[in-house]
This record gives structure tokens, C-alpha cells and sequence, in this order.
């Protein structure tokens, strides 16, 4: 029997593994369905990375490549190339490898690190016809960093997500021409960095409040048609426009890997996609924990890092020193907040500080992030600036917790103009 079995091999379960670990761990499995270590960050060779945990500059690679040393440096034993096919309540892992075969293993704890998978052409339903050339943009992103392939030539990106913004950069440094980045909604969905440094910097226009509306291509795209969208995100008719192209690369969006957690009879937030946790990461099952991208989608790996070094010493403890009880606070979005990470507080479990994660469902400019309990303000914070593509973090005292009743709600009050 495993003490920790950690489903993931990317950076939220190596953290997690590795904190466990440090907290007195000493038989853990990490099961990873890829052929090496590191996740999604493999293929993430552009820098940016590290700057909170490592307080360095490092590229997706160096920083995967950080931990995976680290988790190599242990006893922690790690099986690639492993897929998981069932995790059950009571901590069985049911999984099928290349090597090993079938194998059911029982585990003391669990840690669900699965990360997320793209919106495809059929989540979001185009008109037109299927042609070849239509890609995701991190499957793209995998074809020109690691396997050596350009995707395209003429490029159009439906999408201003992070992974969008950074393959328009990639492919113009590769030689291809990117005509435009297409955004349904009004503002864009990636971090504000990425759009100075990914499309201002290399002259590519982003039509903000367009979409494409039809595909054209017999065996390969040759057009696709771009029109501009009303308040509710209907085309709005006489506002095309055609781009000749051979690629379109859809960046609409990411999706937490759950169907592990689903399978498990796990309770869901239909606002994350993700399960609900507690303050400490378990899910509503005790003794499964989960971290990472499967919860919610993060911006940054730093965060990710982070939530999961708290889940793996939670599962540590959890393993050491039992079952924890008390009683419990519901997290509750108000307006103009989409969801909260984690769900559910206890207090007892807070010692100092209880971090929140969330997003804004609109951009806002010199506003408060208010945090209340029934009519009680219970804290307040500044903020100049927030957006829907820039995830937020706010740390609540134990002590502001505890002058909290049955449950707390986050909402934002923008200033009047």
C-alpha cells in the first residue's frame, strides 16, 4: 500500500509529491500517462516562468525540469507512460502502463493533478466545412516546439487566451505570417503582458467583439470569414471580413481534466469545472485532495505551484495525524466575481492566513474587492485594475475568519465614474 498515490506528473503533482515528501512521507507513486515528466511545460519553451517560487526568469522546461530533479533527488517512485482509469472513495487506483500492465493499487491518499485539455472546433460549433488545418493552439504549440512541424503558413487565431497570444508570437518567429487574433468578447482573455509582448510587438491586430463565422477549405482551410458581434455575441450582418489562410488555431478555451473525479462521485462547482475544496485542498471525499489546473484554470505555473505544495502537506498530514474536522465557512462569489478557490474554509484548519482564488466576470477600474458576512464587511481590498483573463489572490487573516458566520461572499464595487 502506497502512503500517497499523486495522479499527474505535471507541475502541480510533482509540487505536490514533493511536499509530501518533506512532510514525512515515504511511499509515493506519481502516475503519469506521458512518456516524461513535466506536464504541459515541456512544450512551453518561451520564458516567463519561476519568477515567484524560484525568483528567477526560467522557460517552461527549466522549470519542469527544476522539480523534476528534485522529485529524482527522493524515494518517490514514479511510473510514465501509465494512464489511470479509475480512482475509487475508498483510495483504490485503477491504472494500465506500457510496462507494468494492469495494475490496481491501494493508497492512503490521493492527489488528482490532471491538469486541463483545450475547447475544440466542436465544443464551439463553427459553420463551414472540415478541412484540414484547423488546430488548437497548444497542439500546434506542441507540433512546432517539440516534434519540429509548422503547422501553417497563413495563420488566423480565434482566441486571445494565453496559449493563443503566445503561438502568434511562436509561429511569426517561425516564418509564418499571422494575419489577426479574433476575440469574441470585448476585452481579451490573456494576460496583458502577453499582449504587448505577443501581438503589439510584432504589429498582428487583435479584432476585439469578433468571431469567425464560417470555415471554407475542400481538403485544406483557404478562408475563413471574421465578423464583428453584437452586446450578446451574435454576428452582427455586413461586418465581414475574409482572411486567406491555410491555419486557424482555436485558443477558446481550457477545460479541467475531471472525468477522474466525476467517476469518483466527487462534488463539483459547475462555476470552476472543477471539484470543490477546502482550504486545504481536499475534495468533499476525505482523504482525495486535488490541485492545480483540475481545480481551476491558473495563468500562472507560480500559483500552481503554490496550491499544490499546500495540497501535498495536507495529504501528508492528512496520512499522519488523521482525519480533519471543524466547524465550516461556504465561499460565495457576489456580483462581479465568477468563482472562488476554495469553496469551503474551515476554520480550525487556518492557522494564519486562508488564501482565496478568483475571477472577475468584467473589467473593472479602480474598484474594492469586498468580502462580507451577511451584511458584515468583514475586509476589504484596492485594486486599480482587474480583468477576466488575470486570475486574482487575496489573503483573509484567521482572525477576519473568524468573525465570519456560516459563509463569506466576494464581490467587487467599482468606483462611480
Amino acid at each position: 500500500m502506497y502512503d500517497l498515490i499523486v495522479v499527474g506528473g505535471g507541475p502541480a503533482g510533482l509540487a505536490a509529491a514533493w511536499a509530501a515528501w518533506d512532510k514525512g512521507l515515504k511511499k509515493i507513486l506519481i502516475v503519469e500517462r506521458d512518456r516524461e515528466l513535466g506536464g504541459i511545460l515541456n512544450q512551453c519553451i518561451h520564458n516567463g516562468f519561476g519568477l515567484h517560487h524560484f525568483k528567477e526568469e526560467l522557460t517552461g522546461p527549466e522549470y519542469a525540469g527544476r522539480f523534476a530533479s528534485m522529485i529524482r533527488s527522493t524515494g518517490v517512485e514514479v511510473r510514465l507512460d501509465t494512464m489511470v482509469l479509475e480512482v475509487t472513495r475508498d483510495k483504490q487506483v485503477r491504472m494500465v502502463g506500457k510496462a507494468t500492465g494492469y495494475r490496481e493499487e491501494q493508497a492512503r491518499t490521493v492527489v488528482l493533478a490532471m491538469g486541463c485539455r483545450e475547447r475544440t472546433r466542436g465544443a464551439i460549433a463553427i459553420p463551414g466545412t472540415r478541412p484540414a488545418g484547423i488546430f488548437t493552439a497548444g497542439a500546434a504549440q506542441r507540433y512546432v516546439n517539440m516534434e519540429g512541424w509548422l503547422p501553417g503558413k497563413r495563420v488566423v487565431i480565434l482566441g486571445s487566451g494565453d496559449i493563443g497570444l503566445i503561438m502568434a508570437r511562436r509561429m511569426t518567429l517561425e516564418g509564418a505570417k499571422v494575419l489577426a487574433c479574433v476575440e469574441v468578447m470585448p476585452y481579451s482573455g490573456g494576460l496583458n503582458r502577453n499582449i504587448v509582448q505577443c501581438l503589439q510587438d510584432f504589429d498582428i491586430p487583435l479584432y476585439l467583439s469578433h468571431t469567425v463565422t464560417e470555415i471554407r477549405g475542400e481538403k485544406r482551410v483557404e478562408q475563413v470569414v471574421v465578423s464583428q458581434v453584437d452586446e450578446s455575441r451574435r454576428p452582427i450582418p455586413g461586418t465581414e471580413m475574409v482572411f486567406d489562410c491555410d491555419t486557424l488555431l482555436l485558443s477558446v478555451g481550457l477545460i479541467p481534466e475531471n472525468e477522474l473525479t466525476r467517476q469518483a462521485g466527487i462534488e463539483m462547482d459547475p462555476r470552476t469545472n472543477g471539484p470543490k475544496v477546502y482550504e486545504n485542498m481536499e475534495v468533499s471525499v476525505p482523504g482525495i485532495f486535488a490541485c492545480g489546473n483540475v481545480c481551476h484554470v491558473h495563468d500562472l505555473v507560480d500559483y500552481v505551484t503554490s496550491e499544490s505544495l499546500r495540497a501535498g502537506e495536507a495529504a501528508a498530514a492528512y496520512v499522519l495525524s488523521g482525519d480533519r474536522a471543524g466547524k465550516t465557512l461556504t465561499v460565495k462569489n457576489g456580483p462581479g466575481v465568477t468563482y472562488t478557490v476554495p469553496q469551503r474554509i474551515r476554520r480550525e484548519g487556518v492557522k494564519k492566513n486562508c488564501g482565496i482564488f478568483f475571477r472577475v466576470n468584467r473589467v473593472c477600474r479602480d474598484s474594492e474587492i469586498l468580502v462580507t458576512s451577511g451584511e458584515t464587511v468583514i475586509a476589504k481590498y484596492s485594486r486599480s485594475h482587474l480583468a477576466p483573463g488575470e486570475m486574482e489572490h487575496i489573503m483573509l487573516p484567521a482572525v477576519l475568519l473568524n468573525k465570519a458566520d456560516g459563509e463569506i461572499t466576494l464581490s467587487i464595487r467599482e468606483a462611480q465614474a
